[in-house]
């Protein structure tokens, strides 16, 4: 006679609502996937790319809006998908509600740090294509590397911290990553 395998435990959204006081972690299909706190080059870039974005949308008007980790991201409008972008661009306001974005957004960015690693490459890109997010960034200061996705052209940009990076869903949003390497001495 063979073993029953265990059965691997499903969470939900309410899981994550009931973590203890300080804790962050992701749901991803079900899994709860525990966040250390980001260090300072990872804070400086988020601010600078964060306070770059939210200039461009005031500055044009724009009906898109962004945020900063930590923002609820419901994913797939269901109750095993929930994710805390470093920085999300939602362009309809219709996803939006008291808790974060039900949907996809436009556009996420993800900041690599060292135990995230194989979460932002791998996991969060499949996820984020699949859902319908228009556009991902993954910035890896560690690597010198931002890798761009632009789902909706099917095109991939892999650049460096000496680059003007062009976002794919502005006409014409470019960030010059150089000025954030002066600002880590990179």
């Amino acid at each position: 006679m063979t073993p029953a395998l265990a059965q691997e435990k499903i969470y939900t959204i309410s899981d994550i609502y009931n973590l203890p006081e300080g804790s962050r972690a992701e749901l991803i299909d079900g899994q709860i996937y525990y966040m250390a706190p980001p260090n300072r080059k990872h804070q400086v870039i988020a601010r600078e790319l964060f306070s770059f974005i939210n200039s461009y949308i005031k500055s044009k008007s724009g009906s898109c809006e962004s945020f900063f980790a930590t923002f609820a991201v419901f994913l797939n409008k269901d109750d095993t998908n929930y994710v805390e972008p470093d920085i999300s661009v939602v362009c309809d306001s219709s996803k939006l509600n008291d808790k974060g974005c039900i949907g996809a957004p436009d556009w996420i960015i993800e900041i690599v740090s060292p135990n995230s690693r194989r979460m932002d490459y791998f996991t969060k890109l499949f996820k984020y294509r699949a859902a319908g997010v228009r556009e991902y960034w993954i910035v890896d200061s560690e690597k010198n590397r931002i890798l761009v996705y632009n789902f909706e052209s099917e095109d991939t940009g892999d650049y460096t911290f000496a680059d003007s990076v062009k976002a794919g869903i502005y006409d014409d949003l470019f960030i010059n990553f150089s000025e954030i390497a002066d600002l880590l001495n990179i």
